[in-house]
């Protein structure tokens, strides 16, 4: 892996945990010498880990909608930042490139970026890891709803273990480089007996 995209609320959010795991994730990507790929925003979760991997030397790559940067709440300090049309061009370019992705506490846009792309691995539209910084709990029911849909039968094994989680920064980042994507794809499943 050489970057890795986190996907993170525009808001700190309402616990302290939150801001010192943005810190923490930030010197876990420097240490490994990789890059981050986010959302280009200042404020928030978003900025803080921004601004941590800026302040340790990191390279940082913002994709942003022009709509947010008219709202003026695009980083101006990063490595790259590119602004594109529209959120679909953004999740696309920021999927394209990054070898990884991590969801840390969010919102709606926080779950549907790393639902969207833990989707497109299991259908084999990608091999890349996708992870849950899972801080004070934060994504313990999204963990629990995944088991129960596998024990429903909507999510197979094999699926469900492509949503790799952990509440230490490194140790998420040390599962996300040795990830191996399931061999079959979702659309490849044989149709079921009879």
């Amino acid at each position: 892996m050489e970057s890795v995209c986190v996907y993170c609320g525009s808001s700190p959010g309402t616990q302290p945990d939150y801001a010192t795991a943005a810190r923490e994730l930030a010197g876990a990507l420097l240490e490994r010498g990789l890059a981050l790929v986010y959302g280009g925003a200042s404020k928030g979760l978003m900025g803080i880990i921004a601004d941590a991997m800026l302040a340790g030397g990191g390279r940082v790559v913002g994709v942003i909608p022009q709509g947010l940067v008219d709202k003026e709440i695009a980083h101006e300090g990063l490595t790259e930042l590119h602004v594109v049309a529209s959120m679909h061009e953004r999740k696309a370019l920021m999927a394209e490139l990054s070898d990884g992705f991590i969801a840390m506490p969010g919102g709606f846009g926080t779950l549907e970026e790393i639902v969207e792309m833990l989707t497109w691995g299991q259908l084999g539209i990608h091999a890349k890891p996708c992870g849950l910084l899972n801080v004070a709990g934060y994504y313990d029911g999204l963990l629990g709803y995944v088991e129960h849909a596998e024990r429903q039968g909507f999510v197979r094994g094999e699926h469900r273990r492509m949503l790799l989680a952990s509440s230490d920064p490194a140790a998420l980042l040390a599962r996300l480089d040795s990830y191996q994507a399931p061999a079959v794809a979702k659309w490849s499943n044989p149709a079921p007996a009879g």
